[in-house]
């Protein structure tokens, strides 16, 4: 394989941006579906919930990341962040591929709030080295957001070799582009729609874009399409845009 399609969603726990007693998951699944995409980086995703599933018919009996897997993507895991005694939620990544090993780094800056650091290694077909993914959700405070930037930077210059394809998505909170300065500084990594257009994609709210809050930062890739899901479908499914990428490798 030289090419690679991966896709970015904040999927907003499952229910509709506008209506919170609205279950998404099942017309998000069509839509990941018709996508298509290799990887799915997904944040928000719910791992177990025991009062909506007692309060909604609909409410699926697996994960929602197994449910949104569904015989396309193979495998996934799974970074559990925020956790009470009847439920937990985090970031997940589906692969079409095999997933190595993986592992959640625990980055929290408050007991409120808890985020982790998900990072997989993939072995992709044909290719002579792992693929490293690593799904972030960052904080609501900038200076959270600075020290978990630093975490996540640590991270890839302990365990990613640097000629090793890398790629590091998800939502990173963060409007003022201070996110992109730094990584691209100190990781030697490409934001991909600062490549393909005029700077990141605006993604929040999704009905009415006007956040960059999602990215998607590379490298050892070529961007060859750099997308942002909007419209009234999408919207219907999370307060997010989701972002897809079409990469090749250098």
């Amino acid at each position: 394989m030289q090419t690679l399609h991966i896709l970015t969603y904040n999927i907003h726990k499952g229910f509709s941006q506008f209506n919170k007693k609205r279950i998404s998951l099942h017309e998000l699944r069509d839509r990941l579906q018709s996508v298509e995409p290799d990887l799915v980086f997904l944040q928000e995703c719910v791992g177990f919930h025991a009062r909506l599933a007692e309060r909604h018919a609909n409410w699926p009996t697996s994960p929602q990341y197994e449910f949104l897997a569904e015989q396309v993507w193979q495998d996934f895991a799974y970074g559990r962040n925020a956790v009470v005694d009847d439920a937990h939620h985090g970031n997940a990544i589906l692969s079409k591929f095999p997933i190595l090993r993986w592992d959640n780094e625990d980055v929290s800056m408050h007991r409120l709030e808890r985020r982790g650091l998900l990072h997989c290694e993939i072995d992709v077909p044909g290719w002579s080295q792992p693929l490293h993914a690593i799904n972030v959700h960052l904080g609501l405070l900038k200076v959270w957001r600075e020290k978990q930037l630093v975490a996540l930077v640590n991270r890839i210059e302990r365990l990613v070799p640097h000629d090793a394809p890398l790629i590091i998505a998800g939502d990173f909170n963060d409007w003022t582009r201070r996110a992109s300065h730094g990584l691209i500084r100190a990781l030697d990594v490409s934001e991909v729609f600062e490549t393909y257009g005029r700077g990141p994609a605006r993604s929040f709210p999704a009905m009415l874009p006007v956040l960059r809050l999602d990215r998607i930062y590379v490298r050892g890739f070529r961007v060859k399409l750099a997308h942002v899901h909007r419209g009234v479908h999408w919207a219907r499914i999370s307060d997010h845009a989701a972002l897809s990428a079409l990469l090749s490798r250098d």
